[in-house]
């Protein structure tokens, strides 16, 4: 709970690092997520293509090897280091902006709104990145080959709709980062806190108490994000003029057709992997800014 000085060159390049953990931790069931989310409606008498996550696992490693759990990791890889980045900064400015000291200790609302601060200041990193992402995701499923790879995506989606359709799902990215990354910081603060032994400083903690303290904070953090991230991933990936009205469209065909559960698709595969990515992110983070310290204590 003790604010700490804000280093942005220590936020950069310790948010980088363990947004890279989270990436190679997560990015497996990340695909498996997406996939199940997109996945068509079957017709009358049809079976799903994927019947769960450990369906959808199986196919993929029986049908694509190891590397197909990996598709699509080159887009957030590249986009990681500086969204992670501004997004720990973001963090530590919300904080910083509501101290009216240094001493200052903030309560959890506090906290929560500074998290949010975070999730506006990603989301302009986020939603190309997640566009590309997905897209290139779901066509290793459908066997359709349109993208050769990242920089093909942006350059086919520039020219076919400029700027506009590179951050498609951007309103819909911020509905899911926004209250997400306030739960997120919120309960990462609170866990240290509460794991911290008497007497000791929560920068102490020992590495399972903050592997268990990230891990918990993506289990909380996709508790909310879940439903509007389904919204998003359906329409980042549909065709170009499939819901003019954006995410109200998307919300009303889910709804209509497969019921209100259909706004939890890919729950399991996104719980498993929140708490293995998030572990990996915050453990990253706590080691590398514990390195920087011990680099450059007056940075």
């Amino acid at each position: 709970m003790s604010p700490q000085p804000i280093s942005p060159l220590k936020n950069f390049f310790a948010g980088g690092f363990g947004g890279v953990c989270l990436v190679f931790a997560g990015h497996p069931l990340d695909t498996i997520k997406v996939r199940l989310q997109t996945q068509p409606k079957p017709r009358p008498g049809e079976s799903a293509l994927y019947r769960g996550t450990l369906d959808c696992f199986k196919k993929t490693l029986a049908k694509e090897g190891v590397l197909g759990l990996y598709k699509g990791m080159a887009a957030p890889i590249i986009g990681v280091t500086p969204m992670f980045a501004v997004c720990f900064f973001g963090f530590g400015l919300g904080k910083k902006l509501q101290q009216k000291t240094p001493d200052d200790v903030l309560t959890y609302p506090q906290l929560f709104a500074a998290g949010m601060l975070s999730g506006v200041f990603t989301t302009a990193i986020m939603a190309p990145g997640e566009r590309i992402k997905c897209l290139l995701q779901i066509q290793a499923a459908s066997g359709q080959v349109k993208y050769a790879g990242p920089m093909d995506c942006v350059k086919q989606l520039y020219r076919e709709n400029g700027v506009r359709g590179i951050y498609k799902g951007t309103a819909l990215t911020l509905m899911r980062d926004v209250p997400a990354s306030g739960m997120y910081f919120m309960t990462y603060e609170w866990l240290k806190y509460t794991l911290t032994p008497e007497g000791k400083s929560p920068t102490e903690l020992s590495v399972p108490s903050v592997l268990f303290a990230g891990g918990m904070a993506g289990i909380f953090n996709w508790a909310v994000a879940i439903p509007p991230d389904v919204l998003k991933s359906r329409f980042q990936t549909a065709p170009e003029g499939k819901y003019p009205n954006g995410f109200r469209d998307v919300l009303r065909e889910l709804i209509r057709e497969e019921g209100i559960g259909s706004l939890y698709k890919g729950f399991t595969a996104v719980m498993l992997r929140a708490f293995p990515a998030n572990a990996a992110c915050f453990l990253g983070f706590e080691l590398a800014m514990k390195f920087l310290n011990w680099m450059a204590p007056n940075l």
